[in-house]
């Protein structure tokens, strides 16, 4: 299994570090950051990054380069996209690409 990107990491902690109700912790192989126990974002252990995205854009945002629906065994899953790591080497697209995700996890209702 391939580690997560330590690099991406930092530079998506360095853009989540003042969020209220941040936790970082391991899931689906990376390292994931949490907003009030709901993952918005994680530096993937396939490579790149995976978002929580609102369910309804999904199909929308995975159109975007770079990006696409995630599948797990097998399965695309609504409200989860994986973004390559080319479609996150400039700090404002992966600033565009966090903010989705943090925002759609502050939507959400928090996790005790």
């Amino acid at each position: 299994m391939v580690s997560f990107d330590q690099q991406l990491a930092a530079r998506i902690r360095a853009l989540v570090a003042k969020e209220a109700g941040l936790s970082e912790r391991r899931m689906f192989g990376g390292l994931a950051f949490l907003i009030d126990g709901n993952m918005a974002v994680s530096a993937s252990g396939g490579g790149g990054m995976l978002l929580r995205v609102p369910p309804k854009q999904t199909g929308d945002l995975a159109e975007l380069p770079h990006a696409e629906r995630f599948a797990m065994r097998g399965r695309e899953m609504d409200g989860w996209l994986r973004v390559d790591l080319d479609g996150v080497r400039s700090d404002d697209a992966l600033e565009r690409w966090v903010a989705i995700g943090v925002a759609y996890a502050r939507a959400l209702p928090p996790k005790p």
